[in-house]
């Protein structure tokens, strides 16, 4: 019998992810979480979706990817992956994904209000 993780499991196994991720890689800024784990109505089937903030990234979206492993993560992942800059940027390029990150976006290691005016 397959039993599918709680919330709460999913968002602890992501919080360590993020924080070890953070330990390793001094350019990220802030990791996230967003969707249905973000909102809090996951449910069996629900993938887990993360937001990754770096200072500085100028790879193309695809090769961003290649990067982070998220293998010891309990689920699917999703990952958007911004320099600063460009989530700076964010509402004037897509305000309707800014506005559904700033609604969703549970932060699970740093945070945008820590460096957003630097």
């Amino acid at each position: 019998m397959l039993r599918w993780p709680s919330s709460d499991q999913v968002i602890e196994q992501a919080r360590r992810w993020a924080t070890a991720q953070q330990q390793q890689n001094p350019d990220l800024l802030a990791v996230g979480v967003f969707g249905s784990y973000g909102r809090g109505d996951a449910g069996v089937g629900s993938d887990l979706d993360l937001v990754l903030i770096l200072e500085t990234c100028d790879l193309p979206i695809w090769e961003r990817l290649l990067r982070w492993n998220t293998s010891s993560l309990p689920l699917a992942c999703d990952l958007l992956i911004y320099s600063r800059k460009e989530w700076q940027t964010l509402p004037g390029w897509n305000p309707r994904l800014a506005d559904a990150l700033a609604h969703d976006t549970r932060w699970l290691a740093g945070s945008p209000s820590a460096w957003l005016r630097r």
